[in-house]
């Protein structure tokens, strides 16, 4: 079955963060579907997992794999082609502030190869209701709240319908209601279009609250829990 190929894998892989290793021997799968937590405490190297799979942080050692990629080979030249099956969404939004919600959109996907106007702005209306922003297409991004504004990236996310979905603490700046929210879009994302999501946080209520898979950074491993974190 095409489910049993994983989207995500690493074996024995050292993940580096700046100079110096900061886990050592990662064994990962993610498979199509799968809701994934990479939880442990500041400076456990969770982002640094994160800053991997995008091929940002280089694979010195170990085997790494992304959606078809090899991530121990990757060319400079394919980085980009590994990121558009990939839709990341960031803690504090990286919207570009000079432009309305839609040209934000439409950014992202001329400088993915889009071509057809068309085509584009339909894209851009399924996303946006996909995430309920569909009314606030012309504005400005300070004109949104922080929950409205992490919508947006995740409509962003969604553009190219990645085989995974990356999100590095996607309620970190927000509140305890308005970050209920966005767990309830991710994991509707999850179940209904069958998108794998791998989520980093260190709110332990949140992965309490939305059930997936933990695996958990602590004295530079990071291991899967299967019983019950304290």
């Amino acid at each position: 079955m095409e489910n049993d190929r994983p989207v995500i894998s690493f074996r024995d892989a050292d993940i580096r963060g700046g100079e110096s290793t900061v886990i050592y021997g990662l064994d990962m799968d993610v498979f199509p579907g799968d809701f994934l937590y990479i939880v442990g405490k500041v400076g456990t190297g969770k982002t640094s997992i994160i800053r991997t799979m995008i091929a940002e942080n280089p694979l010195v050692k170990g085997r790494g794999e992304v959606c078809g990629f090899n991530l121990a080979t990757i060319r400079e030249k394919d980085i980009p082609f590994l990121r558009r099956k990939l839709g990341v969404v960031f803690q504090d939004f990286q919207l570009l502030m000079d432009r309305p919600v839609e040209e934000n959109l439409l950014f992202v996907l001329k400088a993915t190869g889009w071509k057809s106007s068309s085509g584009m702005d339909r894209r851009i209306k399924e996303v946006l209701e996909a995430v309920g922003m569909e009314h606030k297409a012309h504005r400005m991004p300070h004109q949104l709240s922080g929950g409205e504004q992490q919508r947006v990236a995740i409509a962003r996310a969604l553009l190219n319908d990645p085989e995974v979905i990356i999100a590095d603490e996607p309620t970190g700046n927000l509140d305890n209601e308005t970050a209920d929210g966005i767990m309830t879009l991710l994991t509707s994302i999850n179940r209904e279009r069958g998108t794998a999501v791998v989520m980093v946080t260190h709110n332990r209520s949140i992965f309490g609250k939305y059930r997936g898979r933990v695996m958990e950074c602590r004295n530079e491993e990071c291991r899967e829990v299967t019983e019950e974190l304290a």
